[in-house]
């Protein structure tokens, strides 16, 4: 098991912000505003927009073409209120025709969740989980 060499310094909230290069720039914007109910925190440019849900700041950054081979994440992680929520977001988003890529399953350390693409693509996981949440 590793053990850190050092003690970690505290006041880390958790991720809050996150970046991703997208070519289908409006179709990811529509998405995460439309659907997801993001807002519009600052657009500097045509090719660059920064949404926040009050909590976090997800940046989208318009390129001609990815760097698949540069790109390592698996999914990016939404976290809900309550363990009730995850359910309602599930219908909700079956109804906007979301992909869905894994149903609601509550997992055994009461975590409850389920997987979806963006409409560009990333995977998303919209989760309650008890010690976040």
């Amino acid at each position: 098991m590793y053990k850190p060499e050092a003690k970690v310094p505290g006041g880390m909230l958790g991720i809050r912000h996150l970046a991703l290069f997208v070519k289908e720039f409006e179709a990811c914007v529509n998405f995460y505003v439309d659907i997801m109910g993001m807002q519009i925190e600052w657009q500097p440019d045509a090719d660059n927009i920064y949404l926040t849900n009050q909590g976090d700041v997800l940046a989208l950054h318009r390129v001609e073409y990815v760097p698949q081979a540069q790109q390592r994440l698996d999914h990016i992680g939404f976290v809900l209120n309550a363990i009730e929520d995850v359910d309602c977001w599930y219908d909700y988003f079956v109804k906007r025709g979301v992909k869905i890529t894994e149903p609601p399953k509550t997992h055994r350390d009461g975590a409850r969740g389920f997987y979806c693409l963006d409409a560009v693509g990333h995977l998303l996981e919209i989760i309650y989980h008890p010690p976040i949440s």
